[in-house]
């Protein structure tokens, strides 16, 4: 079928995005992950002695404002291959304004 100039053209199904589901839940792994090496840094903290302590202690810092970052970050290429959704503009329709006529 020819393509006709007024019309975009319609995205293949293989080359749209993930789901943005998809994309939450990677996210949200990310996120607990983060978290869960945190929490590690918290409890080597307490039984390491020396520079080790400091290492967990500054991971344990710094590793919350890298999981919000990165949680935070969505999926680029679905704006990219889908576009900003804007409304077709659509003129106004003219009203017809009858009037009455005069009451005898």
């Amino acid at each position: 079928m020819p393509h006709q100039p007024n019309q975009h053209p319609v995205p293949s199904a293989t080359n749209l995005p993930s789901p943005p589901k998809d994309d939450h839940d990677a996210r949200m792994r990310h996120y607990l992950a983060s978290m869960g090496i945190r929490t590690v840094c918290f409890v080597l903290a307490y039984f390491l002695h020396g520079w080790a302590r400091w290492v967990c202690i500054g991971l344990a810092i710094v590793l919350p404002y890298i999981a919000v970052v990165l949680a935070n970050a969505t999926n680029e290429r679905r704006i990219e291959v889908l576009g900003s959704v804007t409304p077709p503009r659509r003129r106004p329709k003219q009203v017809e304004h009858h009037e009455d006529p005069p009451a005898a």
